[in-house]
C-alpha cells in the first residue's frame, strides 16, 4: 500500500513514483470520475454493468488481508527498528535482493486455517476477502510456474494458502478477490522502484509484465475459480502501452470487478481513497475506503496504535452512507495468526452488524444532507412486495427525549428502533420543517443506534 493521499505532494519524485515508505498515484483520479472497467466489454451496456456490480453494491463491508514474507522482520531489520508500513519494509531498510529472499526459506505459517479466517469475516459481517497475491516484494503467496520465488517452491512451508482460501470462500458464501502489485516489483530487475540494490541488473519493465507479471496475473485469473475482485496496486512508470498488456487477461474473468489503480489511464470500476474518508458522497460513483486498524497494513510488532471498535463502526456506517463500501485490512503473523486485537474487533462489529446489517447492506447514501447527530442510509422500497420507502437514522450522539430530522419529504408511516424486536412505534411530529421523534431515554447503543423511517407517499 502507500501513504495517505492527503499526505502527497507532487514534486519531482513523480517521476519514479516513490517516496520515503509510500507511493504515489495520480491523486484525483479515483475521486474526479470512473470511466469503463477494463474487465468489461467494449460494448457493455449500463444494464450490464449494472449486474456486474450488483454484488458490490449490496456487500458494503469487505476484509483486506495484507500477508507476505514481509510478516518475519515485522518492522524490524538487523536489529533496528525500521520506520514506515510494515510491508514495506524491504525497500526502507534498503535491503539487497540477496538479503531480503533468505526470508522465503524462514516462512512457515503452520498456524494458518483458511477457514478460520473466512469464518472470522464472515462472523463480522463482511460479504467478500481480498488478499494481496504478491506485494511490492514481488514473492507471491500462490504456486506460480512464471516464478520459483513463491510459498510453494521457496519455503518450508509448501502449500498454496490462495487455493485453500479460495476452497474455504466457497464453502461459506464469501466472495474472493486478489491483491496484485503489477508494477512494483522489488525483486525482478524489470520492476518498478528497485533503485537501491546495485547489483541488480536492469532490464525493462515490458520483460517483466512478460516474464512474471503477466504470467502470475493469468496464473490468478485461471487456477482459483470464480474471483470477484483482482485489486491493482500502485501503477509506478504504467504508460498506456505496458497497461494494455494485461487487459486481454481479464477476459478470462468477464465478471471480475477491478480498482482504479492499474495505472495507464485505465480507472476500473471503483475508486479507492486510501486510510480516508471522503467527505461528501457523489452519485454515481462507484468507491471504496480501504483502511488499517492500527498503522500499517503488514504486520508490525510494535505497531499497537489500535482504532476502537466504536470508531471502526462509525467509519463503516460514514463510509456506506456516503455511497461507499469498507475494505478493512488485518496483517497475519509469520506464523499464520490474525492478531487479537483485529479479531476482537472484526468480532464486535459483528455483533453490532447481526443486530443493525439491514441498516448497511444494499443500502444507498444518505439523502437528507448533514445531520448534527449522526448519519442516514436509505433503502428503497417494492412496491409489488409491499415494502414501503425506508430511512436508517444512526444516531451517534444520543438526544434527549427527542430527535430532530430534518429534509424528509415524505409521510412517515411508522418510526422504530431497529433493535427492538417488537418494532414498538417511536411518535412522531412535524415542527418548523424537522421530523421530531420521541426517544427513549437511554440510547440502545452506546456507538450507533439505529431509528427505522417507514415512509409512504
Amino acid at each position: 500500500m502507500f501513504k495517505l493521499w492527503s499526505k502527497r505532494s507532487l514534486t519531482c519524485v513523480i517521476l519514479t513514483a516513490v517516496v520515503a515508505g509510500g507511493l504515489l498515484v495520480r491523486p484525483s483520479a479515483a475521486e474526479d470520475k470512473t470511466t469503463p472497467s477494463a474487465a468489461s466489454q467494449a460494448d457493455e451496456t449500463k444494464a450490464g454493468r449494472e449486474r456486474r456490480m450488483a454484488w458490490w453494491h449490496e456487500a458494503k463491508f469487505g476484509l483486506f488481508i495484507h500477508w507476505g514474507i514481509y510478516s518475519i522482520p515485522a518492522g524490524e531489520w538487523k536489529g533496528q527498528q525500521i520506520g514506515g508500513i510494515g510491508e514495506w519494509i524491504m525497500h526502507n531498510a534498503r535491503i539487497p535482493v540477496a538479503e531480503y529472499e533468505q526470508l522465503a526459506k524462514q516462512f512457515n505459517p503452520v498456524k494458518f486455517n483458511a477457514e478460520e479466517w473466512v469464518k472470522l469475516a464472515k462472523d463480522a459481517g463482511m460479504k467478500y476477502i481480498v488478499i494481496t497475491s504478491k506485494h511490492h516484494d514481488g514473492f507471491a503467496m500462490f504456486a506460480s510456474k512464471a516464478s520459483r520465488y513463491n510459498i510453494v517452491d521457496a519455503t518450508p512451508f509448501k502449500r498454496d494458502v490462495l487455493k485453500e482460501l479460495a476452497a474455504a470462500c466457497r464453502k461459506h458464501g464469501i466472495r474472493l478477490g486478489f491483491y496484485y502489485s503489477q508494477a512494483q516489483d522489488w525483486h525482478h530487475p524489470g520492476g518498478a522502484n528497485n533503485f537501491w540494490d546495485k547489483e541488480m541488473k536492469r532490464v525493462s519493465m515490458e520483460q517483466y509484465i512478460r516474464e512474471k507479471a503477466g504470467p502470475q496475473v493469468k496464473e490468478l485469473l485461471t487456477n482459483y475459480g470464480e474471483l470477484a475482485i483482482l485489486w491493482w496496486d500502485t501503477p509506478a512508470d504504467m504508460t498506456p502501452q505496458r497497461a494494455e498488456m494485461f487487459l486481454p487477461l481479464l477476459k478470462l474473468q468477464p465478471n471480475i470487478i477491478t480498482n482504479n489503480r492499474l495505472g495507464g489511464g485505465y480507472e476500473g470500476d471503483f475508486g479507492t481513497p486510501e486510510q480516508r474518508i471522503p467527505a461528501k458522497g457523489k452519485s454515481g460513483y462507484d468507491w471504496e475506503t480501504c483502511m488499517t486498524m492500527n498503522n500499517t497494513w503488514g504486520f508490525k510488532t510494535r505497531d499497537q496504535n489500535w482504532k476502537s471498535t466504536d470508531d471502526l463502526i462509525r467509519n463503516l456506517v460514514d463510509i456506506v452512507s456516503k455511497g461507499g463500501n469498507f475494505l478493512l485490512n488485518v496483517g497475519p503473523t509469520a506464523e499464520g495468526v490474525i492478531p487479537q486485537p483485529s479479531v476482537e474487533r472484526l468480532r464486535e462489529m459483528g455483533k453490532w452488524l447481526k443486530v443493525n446489517g439491514v441498516s448497511i447492506y444494499g443500502t444507498t447514501a444518505n439523502p437528507l444532507g448533514d445531520l448534527p447527530w449522526g448519519r442516514c442510509t436509505a433503502k428503497a422500497g417494492d412496491k409489488d412486495k409491499g415494502t414501503p420507502d425506508k430511512l436508517y437514522l444512526h444516531v451517534f450522539g444520543w438526544p434527549k427525549g427527542k430527535l430532530a430530522v430534518p429534509g424528509v419529504n415524505k409521510k412517515v408511516a411508522k418510526a422504530y428502533l431497529l433493535a427492538d424486536a417488537q418494532r414498538k412505534a417511536l411518535t412522531v411530529n412535524q415542527e418548523e420543517g424537522n421530523l421530531l421523534i420521541d426517544v427513549p431515554a437511554k440510547a440502545p447503543d452506546k456507538c450507533d443506534s439505529v431509528v427505522v423511517l417507514e415512509l409512504t407517499d
